[in-house]
């Protein structure tokens, strides 16, 4: 069984940066699979923020990050990142990591496993 756990969530203000990390588990590689960044804010619906496909390193953005978000992974760490610079008060959510296997060609909302959720607060 798949397993993801996420760190790095909390408080910053607008204009900052974190960081959240999902460590993976429960396979001997990660190869296969696509792994993803998703949030959901107080009465909002879940939306995709970014994915990426861990063979590859390819990545897709939800337009209203591109170029403040970055998503990677750490194959020797099976451990992927969500480093999130320029914060906005809208960015404020639960974020989730999950993971499928298999390829993406997106940011979407279709995986397999999830993490926990860790909460972004971001003060204007």
């Amino acid at each position: 069984q798949v397993q993801l756990v996420q760190s790095g969530g909390g408080l910053v203000q607008a204009g900052g940066s974190l960081r959240l990390s999902c460590a993976a588990s429960g396979r001997s590689s990660f190869s296969s699979y696509a792994m993803g960044w998703l949030r959901q804010a107080p009465g909002k619906e879940r939306e995709p923020v970014a994915a990426i496909n861990w063979s590859s390193g390819r990545t897709y953005y939800a337009e209203s990050v591109k170029g403040r978000f970055t998503i990677s992974r750490d194959n020797a760490k099976n451990t992927v990142y969500l480093q999130m610079n320029s914060l906005k008060p809208e960015d404020t959510a639960v974020y989730y990591c999950a993971a499928r296997y298999g390829s993406t060609n997106s940011a979407g909302l279709r995986y397999d496993y999830w993490g926990q959720g860790t909460q972004v607060t971001v003060s204007s």
